[in-house]
């Protein structure tokens, strides 16, 4: 099943999503529409998995699993399982790895809009001097050093696809 974007929101209260990520993940949706509508894409698709990518926030995760892992599980468990194929490639380390980097467009479209948000919309370098500053762990410096270069690409592959800069998605604004 692939909810609509009232029935995502509605996932967000049954999973108690913070409020500082219910704006995150509708930015990411906000940009990843304004992305979807250069291309054939499954809008409704790439809309539902915008909106839950984190709804795993709130959740306290099972033994072994880290992000989104606890995200794919909800979403397998509320038979959304379209919806976690493309929730699973999303986190920063997925585009270093062939088994979850993203393939499909869907999945490509919401790893680089998850990649232009934090709580307003920034871009990809902004975003990764924002990690920057937080002082990962090394092994997560490395991951994110590594990501950089390949997340570039994607956004330079997008927006050359897309015909749009990065100036277009900036004016973008928030409505929950």
């Amino acid at each position: 099943m692939i909810p609509t974007e009232e029935q995502a929101k509605a996932l967000w209260e049954k999973y108690r999503l913070p409020e500082s990520k219910r704006i995150h993940v509708t930015l990411v949706a906000n940009v990843a529409m304004l992305l979807a509508t250069k291309f054939q894409v499954d809008k409704k698709l790439l809309l539902a998995a915008a909106l839950l990518h984190d709804i795993d926030k709130a959740v306290p995760p099972s033994p072994g699993e880290r992000h989104p892992d606890t995200a794919v599980r909800i979403l397998r468990e509320e038979e959304m399982g379209e919806v976690a194929d493309v929730v699973v490639t999303h986190p920063l380390h997925a585009i270093l790895d062939p088994a979850i980097s993203p393939n499909t467009r869907e999945q490509k479209l919401l790893y680089l809009a998850d990649k232009m948000v934090k709580y307003d919309i920034v871009g990809v370098d902004k975003r990764f001097a924002l990690w920057n500053e937080e002082h990962l762990p090394p092994e997560e410096q490395k991951i994110l050093d590594m990501s950089y270069p390949k997340v570039k690409e994607l956004e330079q592959e997008v927006f050359k696809l897309a015909r749009i800069s990065l100036g277009d998605i900036l004016k973008i604004k928030v409505s929950l």
